[in-house]
């Protein structure tokens, strides 16, 4: 194992940095030291981590020399300039934009799924979309039983995903509305309080949106089997924390509700919340704070052969970003890959 490294989290100031520095704590994670770096703008504050606070450094390119491991999530652009800085300083970069997950070189990672993939990481690993890592991880050990034919899921995105602004809206537009005061919409195209907007990221030529094709594409990187099919819908919901999905998933063999449950019972980071005659069944309520994916609902699909159907919840912010970066960060620090080749 490493000796405890240095440790730098980028986008120390946002919601995700923050929650980040919250879990590399409550892990206990073994760092020698915690470097916090943001824009010009947040430099010099101070930010809590552990008993202590640390003073927040501008993020420059010079900020990665002596440091071993970079943790990003500070948006693709930031990503695009500074994770190669890191890596060719000898930094290893674990980065949650989205602008490296489809990058041949770069691995795409979900530890319960394809931690394997980290042995080939040339100095950046990306973290997957948050949609797609809560449905990954119920998927792969579904897919080792009886590989998957056909995934169809629809999501039910919380309002964090689009980060503070758009959770201080939904709490602005509820507090406006029982007020019988005026809404006027800013993060999304329309009023997100007690309304759903099937539109997340920007439509392309086929009818879906980018955050749909994340899904499309990212899964069938992590799976590291092409022959697995996906079509998604995404939609923004007015919850402050914790997607949801109904997934509908075919297989070349049948697997019975019964055995689904067991298989999904052991397998890791997953929680089975399947009792529905007690009403017991997965919620963003219960999901939020939480680092486990939690699945319920389960049942065959009457309409076809080998289906089944699901309802997967998760803390979008946890597992779905900050969380799933520092299990990578764990990973290589275990295996002894906190290096660049």
């Amino acid at each position: 194992m490493t000796k405890d490294p240095v440790v730098a989290v980028a986008g120390a100031t946002g919601a995700v940095g923050r929650e980040m520095l919250r879990i590399l704590a409550e892990r206990d994670f073994p760092a020698k030291e915690i470097i916090p770096l943001a824009s010009s703008r947040s430099a010099g504050s101070k930010i809590e981590y552990k008993d202590s606070k640390l003073i927040v450094q501008e993020l420059t390119e010079d900020s990665f020399k002596g440091v071993d491991l970079a943790i990003f999530s500070a948006g693709g652009g930031t990503s695009e300039k500074y994770a190669p800085i890191a890596a060719k300083s000898g930094c290893v970069v674990v980065d949650n934009s989205s602008f490296w997950r489809m990058d041949p070189d770069v691995p795409l990672v979900v530890p319960e799924v394809n931690p394997e993939d980290l042995e080939k990481h040339q100095g950046i690993i990306a973290n997957p979309n948050c949609s797609t890592i809560q449905m990954v991880v119920v998927l792969k050990p579904l897919h080792d039983v009886s590989r998957i034919k056909r995934v169809v899921v629809s999501t039910y995105q919380a309002v964090s995903g689009s980060g503070q602004k758009a959770v201080h809206e939904l709490e602005t537009q509820v507090k406006q509305l029982f007020n019988m005061e005026e809404v006027t919409p800013s993060v999304y195209p329309y009023q997100i309080a007690f309304n759903c907007i099937p539109h997340l990221d920007a439509f392309l030529d086929n009818g879906y949106t980018k955050e749909e094709m994340k899904m499309v594409n990212e899964t069938v990187k992590i799976m590291g089997d092409e022959s697995v099919k996906v079509t998604a819908t995404t939609v923004r919901v007015p919850v402050f924390f914790g997607h949801s999905e109904s997934l509908n998933v075919q297989t070349e063999s049948r697997i019975s509700r019964e055995d689904a449950r067991a298989i999904l019972t052991q397998a890791p980071g997953i929680r089975v919340m399947d009792n529905p005659e007690e009403k017991i069944y997965p919620m963003p309520l219960f999901a939020a704070g939480k680092d486990e994916t939690f699945v319920g609902r389960i049942r065959e699909d009457q309409s076809t052969e080998n289906a089944l159907d699901m309802w997967v919840v998760a803390d979008n912010i946890r597992k779905g970003a900050a969380l799933n970066a520092v299990q990578i960060a764990e990973f290589l620090l275990v295996k002894d890959l906190v290096r660049v080749p």
